[in-house]
């Protein structure tokens, strides 16, 4: 301040106000001024404002705007005391604010009560007189400022002429100091001096050095205007020298250049309007200096235009047989996916026209998905090439950026298109599902023209800005889940479900292609290295548990690696690699099929969940304890699964006396439902008939079977409804070596889709109720159930349509 006591035109008084410390920013009396509150104990300041009758604030400069949790000695002595006029809550939690400053003030102390800022404020109201003298010193004052108004073209003058006051000196001063774009120390020193004919000068002199500053400015600019006339200059001097040459008969490496590219744009058969535009800009890349930039922007350009196929093409395979046998040549199995690539051979064959065709292969990690598209490519005959959309999260990376971005290129599509050379290739969107979204925009509604086959003939990509046609690509998009792709996308694909694999059909797998595979990798001879069906059977049980065969493809890898070792350490040539071999190399089992060895327990029961890598077994546990009949659910479990809780044991409620519980059981106990795995998120309705038999058994101290799975969905009423994954479920189940399941009836058209293998060993019950479920689950089940009429599966007996089943009340 400008003395320790206040001049007589000053009186002041003190308050005790709430405080917000500010960065970068100074706040003048009588200026209205708009800022962002976010750190907690400025929020709580401003709400103790907000419910005060004057809703008045302390606002106060940090000295260090990098501080986040400022204290005394990190702010201004002086501040300003302001009204808040507008507050808006905004959706992140911080409160956008539109204070009017009032009065300058200076801070006295600074305490924290409860997480907010306050603090004994001394405030100063001037009441300065505007006489002659100082009437004439604003005057010369305010033309200097219109001045500087209009060189600096930041500042609407005539709007800020009705708010200069030349009666008010104080007020002149604080209003010229708040447009000033100076620094905000030098803010605070004009807020600092109280004297506002003081005030007055320091605004004087700031005015001066930033009216030199917009001449210099001004001065630059000049010459700026003359080296650009000297560029000009330049080019027409070299265009001089240009047709000098074309004189002498001297060669022209520009003249070169650009004649090779006009040979490219009528030899590739460009459609129409591309080769319209793509000369107009040739006319363009000759008008201008070879080493300006907008010239290599230009040849860049015509370089894409010229690139990218727009007539070449790659002679389809029209022979099935012959397609068949390159798919049968990469791949065991997959029969649905084999048999719609030659649906589309064949009605290309019938035809003659190439049509759009956009799959979406969905499945476990491992099972093929993207291999898959090449052996299509294969079969086929066209070119390959993959785009991986794994963390995509940018438009511009489908469509490009557009040409007035420095540095701009086309998206991946075009990208892609100029890699495989042809107009109709196997294109390889992985990983579809990975795709997220920000700020840049959303690429999967990018994909939607793409993948769209009424649409995608007039693609049109940022950079290029021309239409291209994507009618003959055929696209194949792959995915774990189909949950997080939009349903607008994934309406435009086909999707086919590859699901796990069999035991037996690794075994093939692996015979085939798996073994062959690692032991040239590893350098080993096939005819010395011999891997029998039982140490296949051996690595799969053993030292895998998954739905593809990634991990079996590594195990045979390390069999591999610890066989060439020994071959090089001299020992024998020649392996018999059986089951005990593996042991040997592996080491112990990494897992084992336990489910038959295994007691029942009670208040434990094993369901059947589908994840995105396939079928797993969840086990559901159930603990009572002394309370009030609260439901405790743990094992970080969704929403959807927490409702099911709930409605299993609204169920047993109504069920008590049928089930054989105290009807009173919930008033005296807590029950606890714990799904192990806690770290992994879980959620769906599918669990809904393993927690209620886990509930049931755990009350009525009856064990649950070990050898029983189960998977549904329950109502209030004990209904069982059906679900999804079902066969991923039954094979999770029969690779843990359980040999009985339990169904809803309405996924009894499911049961077809279950292997013939895994169909043969599995008991399948298909049960319309939850008490149907309880005679088969437990081990003693109450004798007041409504037993019914669950209709079972019988191991061995064929699938739905191929044949009649014998025995009473048995059906599939």
């Amino acid at each position: 301040m400008d003395n320790d006591s206040p001049p007589t035109y000053i009186k002041n008084r003190r308050l005790h106000l709430p405080v917000v410390p500010l960065r970068d920013m100074v706040v003048f009396p009588h200026q209205m001024a708009p800022f962002i509150v976010g750190r907690e104990g400025s929020v709580l300041a401003l709400e103790r404002t907000l419910v005060s009758n004057e809703k008045k604030i302390f606002l106060v400069a940090q000295q260090d705007p990098k501080v986040d949790d400022p204290q005394r000695d990190d702010v201004f002595d002086v501040g300003v005391v302001a009204r808040v006029v507008q507050n808006i809550k905004l959706p992140n939690g911080n409160v956008k604010v539109m204070v009017e400053g009032v009065s300058r003030g200076r801070l006295l102390d600074l305490q924290e009560t409860d997480g907010a800022f306050e603090a004994d404020v001394e405030v100063y109201d001037v009441d300065y007189p505007a006489d002659e003298q100082v009437q004439v010193y604003m005057s010369k004052l305010l033309n200097l400022f219109e001045q500087y108004a209009k060189m600096s073209h930041h500042l609407a003058f005539e709007s800020l002429m009705s708010t200069l006051k030349l009666d008010d000196p104080d007020r002149f001063a604080d209003t010229l100091a708040s447009h000033l774009m100076v620094s905000t120390q030098e803010k605070q020193r004009l807020l600092e001096r109280l004297n506002p004919y003081e005030r007055l000068q320091h605004v004087h002199d700031l005015l001066d050095v930033e009216v030199e500053k917009i001449n210099i400015d001004k001065r630059i600019n000049v010459q700026v205007k003359k080296q650009m006339e000297k560029a000009q200059k330049e080019y027409y001097l070299n265009e001089k020298i240009k047709a000098i040459h074309q004189e002498l008969g001297r060669k022209d490496d520009r003249a070169d250049e650009v004649e090779e590219l006009r040979e490219k744009i009528e030899s590739v058969g460009l459609p129409k309007e591309v080769k319209e535009k793509a000369e107009q800009e040739l006319k363009r890349l000759e008008a201008m200096p070879p080493v300006s930039a907008e010239s290599t922007v230009s040849r860049n350009y015509i370089d894409w235009l010229v690139s990218v196929p727009w007539k070449k093409r790659s002679r389809e395979q029209r022979d099935l047989k012959k397609a068949q046998a390159i798919l049968d040549e990469g791949h065991y199995g997959l029969e649905k996916v084999k048999e719609r690539i030659l649906e589309f051979l064949a009605v290309r064959q019938l035809t003659g026209k190439t049509q759009s065709s956009i799959l979406c292969f969905v499945g476990p990690p491992g099972v093929g998905k993207s291999s898959l598209a090449k052996s299509i490519a294969a079969a086929t005959g066209r070119k390959f090439v993959r785009l991986s959309l794994g963390g995509v999260r940018d438009e511009a990376e489908i469509r490009g950026h557009r040409r007035t971005y420095i540095g701009a290129f086309p998206g991946q599509i075009i990208q892609m298109m100029k890699k495989a050379g042809t107009t109709n290739p196997v294109f390889l969107l992985d990983e579809i599902e990975k795709m997220s979204m920000d700020f840049r925009g959303d690429p999967s509604a990018a994909l939607l023209e793409v993948l769209d086959p009424e649409q995608n003939d007039a693609f049109v990509d940022h950079y290029l800005d021309v239409e291209y046609d994507l009618s003959k690509v055929m696209f194949i998009a792959t995915a774990n889940s189909m949950h997080t792709v939009p349903g607008a996308l994934k309406d435009r694909m086909e999707v086919i479900e590859l699901t796990g694999y069999t035991p037996s059909e690794k075994l093939e797998i692996a015979k085939q292609f798996l073994v062959v595979k690692q032991l040239e990798r590893s350098g080993l001879e096939s005819d010395r290295i011999i891997f029998s069906d039982e140490g296949i059977r051996k690595i799969v049980d053993a030292f895998t548990r998954e739905a593809g065969v990634r991990n079996l493809e590594r195990e045979i890898g390390s069999v591999c690696r610890k066989l060439a070792r020994k071959v090089v350490e001299g020992g024998d040539q020649n392996f018999d690699v059986d089951d005990q071999l593996v042991s040997e190399l592996l080491g112990k089992d990494k897992f084992r099929r336990r489910r038959g060895l295994e007691e029942s327990e009670v208040g434990v029961a094993t369901g059947l969940a589908w994840t995105e890598v396939g079928g797993e077994i969840l086990e559901s546990e159930v603990g009572l304890m002394r309370g009030k009949g609260k439901l405790i659910l743990t094992g970080k479990l969704g929403d959807v699964m927490q409702e099911s809780a709930h409605a299993a044991l609204s169920y047993l409620r109504s069920r008590a006396d049928a089930l054989d519980i105290d009807p009173e059981f919930s008033d005296e106990r807590d029950i606890h439902v714990h799904v192990p795995e806690g770290a992994i998120p879980k959620d769906g309705p599918s669990a809904g008939i393993t927690m209620a038999t886990a509930m049931v058994s755990a009350i009525s101290s009856r064990a649950v079977r070990k050898d029983v799975a189960m998977t549904g969905e329950i109502t209030l009423r004990g209904k069982v409804l059906p679900v999804g994954g079902i066969k991923d479920k039954a094979m999770a189940a029969h690779r843990v070596g359980i040999t009985e399941i339990i169904l809803p009836k309405e996924n009894e058209r499911d049961l077809e889709e279950i292997p013939a293998e895994v169909r043969d060993v599995l008991q399948v019950h298909l049960v319309d109720s939850m008490d149907e479920v309880l005679a088969v689950a437990l081990s003693n089940p109450p004798d007041k159930l409504t037993k019914g009429e669950a209709e079972v599966a019988a191991p061995g007996a064929e699938a739905p349509g191929e044949g009649p089943v014998e025995g009473d009340s048995i059906a599939h």
